[in-house]
């Protein structure tokens, strides 16, 4: 077991109305390649990987590792969630904010349902109950609509916003609600 924060990682599968979050499987990889390659999918991220060299590079269990979440809809998998630590990611941190980044990439199919909020709050649950009080960050750019109303949705707040890969850059930051005595 690997630690995540200060939990012992593979979490156990958590399940939501809809959906259940789990570690990946040898199943997942072709899913794990269709995510990767698709070119709606990499709109806001730099454009799709190229299809060989994913096919060659992509383990037999992709992403098996500590925050990585499968979003699994009745028993295909339609995405992934990440709650990945700022040190293990290049790009733009601000460690005084927050060290874990909230990430996520669904299939264009999965899109519009409501899917990725249903699974970023279980996934936020989570990491609240494991970690608590620490906050979590969330980078997107400004132009990627679909990813600033889910911001909203889930209750992030806007930190900053800055240029980065050519583009408008939004940085905000979630922080578990804490109980009133």
């Amino acid at each position: 077991m690997t630690e995540l924060g200060s939990v012992a990682w593979p979490s156990a599968p958590i399940k939501t109305e809809r959906l259940v979050l789990r570690q990946s499987e040898a199943r997942d990889r072709a899913a794990f390649i269709e995510l990767f390659t698709s070119s709606e999918v990499g709109t806001y991220l730099g454009g799709p990987q190229p299809l060989d060299e994913l096919e060659r590079a992509m383990p037999e269990v992709p992403e098996r590792r500590p925050g990585v979440f499968v979003i699994d809809l009745d028993g295909a998998m339609i995405g992934r969630v990440t709650l990945d630590p700022h040190a293990d990611r290049p790009g733009y941190i601000r460690p005084d904010v927050g060290e874990t980044e909230l990430g996520y990439l669904f299939l264009p199919q999965a899109w519009g349902r409501g899917y990725a909020a249903e699974a970023c709050a279980a996934a936020l649950d989570w990491f609240a109950d494991a970690n608590p009080g620490e906050p979590v960050v969330l980078r997107t750019q400004t132009a990627n609509d679909r990813s600033m109303r889910l911001a909203a949705k889930l209750g992030f707040t806007q930190v900053e916003r800055y240029e980065d890969y050519g583009a408008e850059q939004w940085f905000g930051v979630w922080s578990p609600v804490t109980p009133s005595a």
